[in-house]
């Protein structure tokens, strides 16, 4: 910088030579103009707050600060608040950091930020963590991307916990976050070992509801189209479905399974096609989430099969939109907003009390019954 305000001088001198006819008081003007800089107000001070609300610096401190602000009295609080935001007050969050070993930020992963299932539980995380002066990152790990590497650049950025909804059932990244010694919660996660605290939906509980309102139905063939083996909701929901129709009497050969390779549209499309292609294709399906019921729909239209006079169809999760398919789907609701914030709870638990004991919190779900599903075809 210093180099280049020299060679503007040069080069200004270079032009006064060649111009010399000007008048000297008018460059004199002219340079005394150009060097005229406003002067900055200087940034506002927690010792200007205290000043101004007639309090001591550190009564500002603790009412500023989201550990310590429950020792400071309402009034005074939402009175030095108020002033810090008349004054442009801001706090400096590197200086807290160094003071506090702690950063204020939580990073979130979640294996795809275009699922419609992941913006509610995201929401609770974040306005838990809001309420309590955090600030989240999110991270969208992606069909390729490396939980480790962004888990560690993370770590690296100082955050002071994880939320992750990315953890498959045998998941080399929890030994890793324990190696590390970073508070880490899993949500809509489990994994195999339980060594993480977690907040899921009842699996098991779910597929029951979808069952037997199907059985209730008449319907005595139902198909499955389940999610990735490796993912707790995969396993949990398939052995739930499994479970649920042998309590119901319905064999082996009556509950076909198709495994989808992945919670997207495209892959519960060809696990339904393969489904509805068996010599006694199901008179209903039960897919292991609304993404994957998406692709049954296309693959019942592409086999001129009509929902639910042919096939009913339900889902799992209950995410934004469904309700405005034609037909409206109808699917197993999980509560994603309160799985979301009581993640959040767990992970600050962990950070405040770091030999906390581990909680495996599992939330009931609830059978939202709407157009997809009808009476079995005699």
């Amino acid at each position: 910088m210093h180099a280049q305000a020299v060679k503007l001088r040069e080069d200004a001198f270079v032009a006064a030579s060649r111009h010399n006819d000007r008048p000297m008081d008018h460059d004199r003007r002219q340079h005394k103009r150009a060097r005229t800089v406003p002067a900055m107000a200087p940034r506002p001070t927690i010792k200007n707050i205290a000043e101004r609300c007639g309090v001591h610096p550190s009564t500002v401190s603790r009412a500023l600060s989201p550990d310590m602000k429950h020792l400071v009295a309402d009034d005074v609080a939402r009175r030095i608040h108020a002033t810090a935001n008349a004054l442009g007050y801001r706090l400096n969050l590197a200086a807290a950091a160094l003071r506090t070993g702690r950063s204020g930020l939580i990073g979130v992963l979640v294996p795809d930020i275009a699922d419609p299932g992941f913006p509610p539980i995201l929401s609770g995380v974040a306005d838990q963590l809001d309420a309590a002066g955090y600030a989240t990152i999110v991270v969208d790990v992606g069909a390729h991307g490396s939980q480790q590497q962004f888990v560690d650049r993370l770590i690296g950025r100082g955050v002071d916990g994880l939320v992750l909804a990315t953890v498959s059932l045998r998941d080399s990244i929890v030994k890793h976050c324990l190696d590390a010694g970073i508070p880490a919660v899993l949500v809509n996660r489990l994994d195999g070992s339980a060594r993480l605290s977690s907040v899921a939906s009842d699996d098991a509980a779910g597929m029951r509801l979808a069952v037997e309102h199907l059985v209730e139905l008449g319907h005595v063939s139902i198909g499955h189209v389940a999610g990735p083996p490796d993912v707790s909701t995969g396993a949990r929901r398939r052995a739930g479905f499994e479970a649920s129709a042998a309590r119901a009497g319905l064999g082996a050969s009556a509950t076909a399974v198709e495994i989808a390779a992945s919670y997207t549209r495209e892959a519960g499309h060809a696990a339904a096609l393969r489904l509805l292609g068996r010599k006694q294709p199901p008179s209903a399906i039960v897919a292991a989430n609304d993404l994957l019921a998406l692709g049954v729909y296309d693959a019942l239209a592409a086999c001129g099969l009509k929902c639910p006079i042919d096939v009913s169809v339900v889902g799992h999760n209950d995410m934004p939109y469904v309700d405005m398919l034609s037909p409206p789907l109808t699917t197993v609701r999980i509560a994603q907003r309160d799985m979301g914030e009581m993640a959040a709870k767990l992970v600050l638990q962990h950070i405040a009390t770091p030999a906390a004991k581990r909680e495996h919190i599992v939330l009931a779900p609830e059978l939202i019954v709407r157009g997809s599903t009808a009476a079995a075809r005699s």
